[in-house]
């Protein structure tokens, strides 16, 4: 392909993209850029696999620290596992791509977005997701495009298209959208309690910007001459489609009609028609077209029965506004919930049930040291509230191995984490780290929602100030042909047949995250404008119920929590409290069982689960960077003789000797004829040198002094 580069003006900025230059040999590469953030991204097509049913998408985003102008850390030098922002970009960009694929497509799709270059003020990820799209047409893959994303911010009163990193930290929206021709097709979004009006008017206007950019990519494939591919769909056999669905569709729908709440009952009745259905194909002749079908392609007579089970189900939804458990349209199950389900080791608990979904939430409180540094290319450099998220196979009553959390898990805990940062406290009035773990122990459905609550419930045991309670609920939709009904409370079967997965979190004053997946090609906004009214009833009825387990913080923490005391010292005090080689703070560490933290302006967080240790290290601190003025008289111990003196701890940490001339009115022969290791003694500064040493006196001190130093000593 020969060289070509098009520039869009988008909202007072410019888009650049260029094609021909790098990857000549992907199917499709694009480097588009603003500012000075470049991305390439890459879209390749290989033939499909042999018994491949369904879509093998791979979307990767890969970070250079080059891009930034930086050499990674560690002993390799070299970027290794992805970072959590690069997993969630990843996630960002495969969301709105993956429903515009045909859905008879199989083949080996694969799409690669490396940020080459990053300023501080153009976010890469919405330009990743745009240029995947234009990656793919330019590989003349089927797709059902073109797509586009762009950021919106609230600065002020004013919606902002691609806000700058300072402009998203300073306003009090994050919101990604991306849509195609046909609507609204997935949105991201982080927000300080916005109100639904607000937030859907923010949708709109980032959907305005999408469309913009759709025809701009329309243009610029148009220029290069490319036509969008519209490939057929390969012609199936349909003589085991037309059996199976001949001899199941009745008992299906005659199971789905019982509206059974019970899952597990379902489920069996459901495989027992299955059975007998691959019971008759066997008994079938071995000639026997409909045999023969189904030893072709092993996976058919499962799809099949999924497929007619899904439009049975759908069907009920949209004719009888009944859902396949019985309840109503807007209906939510039984929720339940309580606190301190653990012992007192752990700071804090709570396990969320909606319906046969549940999820335990464990709150641990850190010193600063624990915040979570970031090595990626992003301006925050470190994490103070961390939310992890763990979805085991018993959770859905399956085997498979344990490993390190995946994809899904790692976005499930960004979206409740999301969800939660708005109502925590600030730093400076909580200088806790807080690590939230939601592990999910019963799966039924809208496990990250119940991560929200749950993670509230616990938070709140532990005794963390939040603003305001959070609650969560998913909202799903079925859509057949104009027939539109959203559903309330999503349970796992409506989320894996129907057409949307749309997560809406926030307090009883406005949304506070919210999350838009969809399985069609896109939605009017008034759709998501009803869906997002429906969620707050919803969102308010479960805070109530989480309400009547604890309706506010515990005031006090768990004895177990570190107890944390905060003071501040000069900034060039921090190398004495150091010392060299960090001596000096080690050796306070091991004297007094607490942990010590300084930051560069010289504010010192001291933590220990005892708080008596915590006062003793805090007194060290104290005294050895408390301003020393001569005349002034403390009670000490003597710690140490020499020949000439004695040594006289008067501060914690700080020393000074009182020379044997100042140690009586009279001649002293030997040091310990007056003083002992460990006799209390009263002293007076007499000078600091200008090596900072302090000598000490023992004249001249009034007895009323000595009586005051010796009072304030033993507080």
């Amino acid at each position: 392909m020969q060289e070509f580069e098009k520039s869009i003006s988008f909202d007072g900025r410019d888009i650049r993209l260029k094609v021909g230059l790098l990857a000549p040999q992907a199917g499709g590469a694009v480097l588009i850029e603003s500012g000075d953030t470049a991305v390439l991204v890459t879209a390749t097509r290989a033939k499909a696999r042999e018994g491949i049913d369904f879509l093998p998408l791979l979307v990767d985003y890969e970070e250079r620290l080059y891009a930034a102008g930086r050499i990674p850390g560690g002993f390799l030098k070299r970027e290794g596992r992805p970072p959590e922002k690069a997993i969630l970009t990843s996630r960002l960009i495969d969301r709105p791509l993956r429903p515009l694929f045909p859905a008879w497509l199989r083949d080996d799709i694969q799409v690669v977005a490396t940020t080459m270059s990053m300023d501080e003020r153009v976010p890469p990820d919405v330009l990743a997701v745009t240029g995947a799209s234009i990656a793919v047409l330019l590989a003349k893959i089927p797709f059902n495009g073109p797509m586009a994303a762009v950021r919106v911010g609230l600065v002020g009163d004013d919606f902002v298209i691609n806000p700058t990193y300072k402009e998203i930290e300073s306003g009090d929206l994050d919101l990604v959208v991306a849509g195609s021709p046909n609507g609204v097709i997935m949105v991201e979004a982080g927000a300080n309690q916005l109100p639904e009006a607000d937030m859907i008017e923010a949708i709109d206007f980032g959907y305005e910007a999408v469309r913009d950019l759709i025809q701009a990519q329309r243009e610029f494939i148009e220029a290069l001459g490319i036509e969008l591919v519209q490939e057929a769909a390969p012609v199936i056999d349909q003589t085991l489609e037309h059996f199976i669905r001949d001899r199941v569709t009745a008992p299906v729908k005659e199971i789905l009609a019982r509206l059974e709440k019970d899952r597990t009952v379902r489920d069996a009745a459901l495989d027992e028609v299955k059975a007998a259905l691959v019971a008759e194909i066997e008994a079938l002749p071995e000639d026997d077209p409909v045999k023969a079908a189904a030893s072709t392609d092993a996976k058919a007579l499962s799809n099949t029965f999924k497929d007619v089970t899904k439009t049975l189900m759908r069907r009920q939804v949209v004719e009888d506004n009944v859902r396949v458990d019985g309840r109503q349209l807007d209906e939510i199950r039984p929720i339940s919930c309580r606190i301190g389900v653990l012992p007192q080791r752990v700071h804090g608990s709570g396990v969320f049930n909606r319906g046969l979904t549940q999820v335990l939430s464990i709150a641990t409180l850190g010193s600063p040291g624990d915040e979570q540094e970031m090595d990626d290319l992003h301006p925050d450099t470190e994490k103070r509230y961390l939310h992890h998220y763990n979805f085991p196979p018993f959770s859905v009553g399956e085997t498979r191995p344990m490993r390190s959390p995946g994809r899904r898990e790692v976005g499930h805990g960004a979206l409740a984490e999301r969800a939660l940062i708005p109502v925590l406290p600030p730093k400076e009035q909580f200088p806790y780290v807080i690590r939230v773990v939601s592990e999910v122990l019963s799966s039924n459905g809208s496990t990250s929602m119940g991560s929200v609550s749950g993670s509230t419930l616990a938070l709140m045991h532990a005794g963390v100030p939040i603003i305001k309670p959070v609650s969560g609920a998913a909202m799903g939709l079925i859509k057949e042909g104009e027939e539109i009904r959203i559903l309330t409370d999503i349970q796992g079967i409506e989320d894996f047949l129907g057409d949307m997965d749309f997560k809406v979190a926030g307090t009883d004053t406005g949304i506070t995250a919210l999350q838009l997946d969809m399985k069609i090609t896109g939605l009017p906004m008034n759709v998501i404008a009803d869906a997002i009214h429906k969620a707050k009833p919803a969102r308010l009825h479960i805070l109530d119920k989480m309400l009547e387990a604890i309706d506010k913080p515990r005031p006090e923490l768990s004895p177990y929590a570190p107890r944390l005391l905060t003071i501040k010292i000069d900034s060039d005090q921090i190398g004495m409290i150091i010392g060299p080689g960090g001596k000096t703070i080690k050796g306070i560490t091991e004297e007094t069982g607490a942990k010590i933290d300084i930051a560069e302006d010289g504010t010192v967080t001291i933590s220990a689960i005892e708080g008596e240790k915590a006062k003793r290290a805090k007194a060290i601190i104290q005294g050895m960077t408390r301003k020393l003025n001569a005349g002034d008289i403390y009670a000490g111990k003597v710690t140490r003789i020499i020949p000439i003196g004695a040594f006289v701890e008067f501060l914690p940490g700080k020393e000074g000797m009182v020379h044997i001339s100042q140690l009586a009115d009279h001649r002293v022969g030997k040091v310990e004829d007056e003083v002992m290791v460990g006799d209390e003694v009263v002293v007076k500064v007499r000078e600091i040198d200008n090596r900072g040493r302090v000598n000490l006196t023992r004249l001249g001190i009034h007895p009323d002094e000595a009586s005051a130093a010796r009072e304030a000593a033993s507080k």
